[in-house]
């Protein structure tokens, strides 16, 4: 059981409307004896959010006490553009929709126990996940001194069915398709919806269709491709086919666009920061054409050593954020480093969707450093001249030599 009820005054609850977090609304009040205040974020989940308000009040809380905010412009401004700044792949294929939805959820709950006095926050992310870890030390690097309470951590209940009865106890309204076991959990914003748990427990088993919800079967997509030009500026896209969005809006469009073609499925077996191994099922349309295209500009606008150390360099970028080390010192310094990088990438990538890919096919910039007449098989300038490369070899090829040597000599002597 948690310390005394006098430890704990106000707590800021991240707070969606559905059962499970209506029952922690709840647990609270009677556990800590607290004031709740509820904040729900629009992360472009996709859902009408009006209800978490409604049932909120219903469970006594006060209406200046009920926070609702559309975050997806500044959801995909300043945190799924810098991260895409870096192309960013967990474990080289997650697109880590997820994990950068937290830092900006828990930031925002730290702002608004401040603003209302709070003197807690609290979260739904279960005892077993990266979630706890992801929201706590984004609390903590934000404000040092601020309780958390994590209630699957803390309370009793073993089963669904206890806390049904808790519900039901309590007068919290149960939706019919929540009084059975979810056959799969969902988490959805902007970028991704992830799907985990239960029928998707067997690694061996294939995901059964009705668990995706944001593409096509790319079975079922079009027969003829689309095509579509992204432009970037800096770094971070701007347009779609020539007309200028705001991030938000970007994304949504090329949400649609992977949809009707049915790209950005990704079925993972991953390694959790806290030591299982989980899989899951991830769609992420916009997302996947995005990561392609930002690719794609840099092919023409990035000199070999910047993009190069780049690589090698974002795996350490992706496992920060995926483990929540976004407010870190270290994440920040990475990406000062990552958007020095892009200052010269800017222009127009055409890319072809069809049936599941997203393949590019064109890139031009004002900045490229591709140079026709010294990659031409026909006479070119004089900047390059074929015969400095047998120099270049050797070189380059004087250790190898010298190894070769040695070893004719034979084994060492033990």
């Amino acid at each position: 059981m948690p310390g005394p009820v006098k430890d704990v005054k106000r707590v800021v609850l991240a707070y969606s409307g559905g059962l499970d977090t209506s029952i922690i609304l709840k647990w609270l009040q009677l556990t800590y004896g607290c004031e709740v205040v509820t904040f729900t974020a629009d992360l472009g989940q996709g859902e009408e959010l009006e209800p978490a308000r409604n049932k909120a009040l219903m469970l006594g809380i006060r209406p200046e006490h009920i926070f609702i905010e559309d975050l997806r412009e500044e959801f995909v401004r300043e945190y799924v553009f810098p991260m895409f700044r870096a192309n960013t792949q967990y474990e080289g294929l997650y697109l880590l929709g997820t994990s950068i939805a937290r830092p900006l959820i828990a930031k925002k709950q730290i702002e608004i126990a401040r603003q209302v006095g709070g003197d807690a926050v609290a979260h739904g992310a279960t005892g077993k996940g990266n979630d706890q870890v992801r929201f706590e030390l984004a609390y903590y690097a934000l404000e040092p001194d601020i309780k958390v309470i994590a209630p699957w951590r803390e309370w009793d209940f073993a089963s669904r069915t206890a806390l049904i009865e808790f519900a039901e106890k309590n007068q919290i309204p149960i939706a019919k398709d929540k009084r059975g076991e979810a056959p799969f959990s969902i988490d959805a914003n902007l970028l991704h919806v992830s799907s985990e748990g239960k029928v998707l427990e067997d690694p061996a088993q294939e995901v059964p269709d009705y668990v995706f919800s944001r593409t096509l079967d790319p079975q079922q997509a079009p027969d003829e491709p689309t095509y579509v030009t992204i432009d970037f500026r800096a770094g971070d896209a701007v347009a779609i086919d020539g007309k200028d969005l705001s991030p938000a809006s970007l994304l949504a469009r090329l949400n649609e666009l992977g949809r009707a073609n049915g790209i950005g499925r990704l079925d993972l077996v991953e390694n959790r920061f806290v030591g299982m191994k989980s899989r899951g099922m991830y769609e992420t349309p916009g997302g996947t054409i995005l990561h392609a295209a930002h690719r794609g500009i840099e092919q023409i606008t990035l000199d070999r050593g910047a993009a190069h150390l780049k690589d090698e360099l974002m795996p350490k970028y992706a496992e920060l954020i995926y483990n929540g080390f976004w407010f870190s010192p270290e994440r920040q310094m990475l990406q000062a480093l990552i958007d020095k990088s892009q200052e010269f990438v800017t222009g127009r990538v055409r890319l072809k969707l069809y049936k599941g890919s997203a393949f590019v096919v064109g890139r031009e910039s004002p900045h490229s450093l591709y140079d026709q007449d010294l990659v031409t098989f026909e006479e070119g300038t004089v900047a390059y001249d074929q015969r400095d490369a047998a120099g270049f070899i050797k070189l380059n090829a004087l250790r190898l030599r010298t190894l070769a040597k040695r070893d004719r000599r034979g084994a060492p002597i033990e």
